[in-house]
C-alpha cells in the first residue's frame, strides 16, 4: 500500500507522525512523508501526484475540525474517493462521529500501539482489494461501516 503521510496546518510537532511513518515504512508499505505545516490543498495535490491508496494525518493542533474535513473534500473533489484516509494525534472523543462523517476511516489517539494501525491498515487494504467497507477503529475495537 502506498501512503502519504500528512502534518496539516501549523502544527510543528512530528515525531509521533515519524515514528508511524517509519513504523509503516517497516511494515512493507510504501510511505511519502509530506514535512511540516502543510495546507489541506497541497496535501490533496500530494496524494494524487502519488497515487496514494491512503492518506494517513497528524495533527495535534486543534485544527482538526476545520483542516480534515477540507482535506476529505479536496480528495473526493479530484475524484480520489478511493483514497483511505486515517487520523491519529490529540482528537477529542466528542469530535471522533465528525471525522468518520467527512471520511476519516481510523482515528489512533496517543497511546495507540503501532501494530493497531498496521493491523487495520492489512485489514482495510484487503477490503479495499475486494471493494468492501472499510474498517473503522475506534481504539476499542473493530466496527464495520
Amino acid at each position: 500500500m502506498k501512503i502519504v503521510m500528512a502534518k496539516p496546518g501549523l502544527d510543528g510537532h512530528d515525531r509521533g507522525a515519524k515514528v508511524i511513518a517509519r513504523a509503516l515504512r517497516d511494515g512493507g508499505h510504501e510511505v511519502v512523508y509530506t514535512g511540516l505545516r502543510r495546507t489541506p490543498e497541497e496535501i490533496s495535490r500530494i496524494v494524487m501526484d502519488e497515487d496514494a491508496t491512503a492518506l494517513g494525518l497528524s495533527t495535534l493542533s486543534g485544527a482538526h475540525d476545520v483542516l480534515v474535513p477540507r482535506i476529505c473534500e479536496l480528495i473526493r473533489e479530484s475524484g480520489m474517493g478511493h483514497v483511505m484516509v486515517f487520523l491519529g494525534g490529540i482528537i477529542p472523543e466528542r469530535d471522533h462521529e465528525k471525522m468518520f462523517s467527512e471520511g476519516v476511516r481510523a482515528i489512533f489517539g496517543p497511546g495507540s500501539r503501532t501494530e493497531e494501525i498496521l493491523a487495520f491498515l492489512e485489514k482495510s487494504n484487503s477490503r479495499i482489494e475486494k471493494h468492501l467497507p472499510i474498517g473503522v477503529s475506534n481504539n476499542d475495537g473493530w466496527r464495520w461501516n
